[in-house]
């Protein structure tokens, strides 16, 4: 089935981003000094944002076509963890978000680094959140 292969790999490739923010990025980010911490990380989530956005997205809306497709209640789970990314985002992760890019450049102190650290536990969830998508989509497919 093209279309439920097509939603495993839109589900990977937004693990696989987001596992590089959580395993790679952070860590690397979390030994800089608060203001240039927090320099990187705005950009940094920016971006991320719409990649990861529209592939969580795209990872749902195939994995709905697949669902019609087959009637295999497995495409409607996976399409669901796909898309629980965005509400999750949206209430559990967009306060300190909102928190982090409110505060202006030279106004960083050693807090940021704690928001920092407690916005990358918030990320982890939405990291195991694809991955649990992807290996829904991969039994889907087996």
């Amino acid at each position: 089935m093209i279309v439920g292969g097509a939603a495993l790999l839109a589900a990977a490739a937004f693990t696989g981003a987001a596992a590089y923010v959580n395993l790679v990025e952070q860590p690397a980010r979390l030994h800089l000094a608060p203001d240039a911490l927090l320099a990187q990380w705005k950009p940094s989530y920016a971006r991320a944002t719409r990649m990861q956005g529209s592939l969580a997205l795209i990872a749902a809306a195939l994995g709905v076509a697949a669902w019609f497709a087959s009637s295999d209640g497995r495409w409607l789970l996976g399409a669901a963890l796909s898309f629980a990314n965005w509400p999750y985002t949206l209430v559990g992760v967009m306060p300190t978000n909102r928190t982090l890019m409110a505060i202006g450049p030279g106004d960083a102190t050693e807090a940021v680094r704690d928001l920092v650290v407690r916005w990358g536990r918030l990320h982890a969830v939405r990291t195991g959140l694809g991955a649990l998508a992807a290996a829904t989509y991969l039994w889907a497919l087996a």
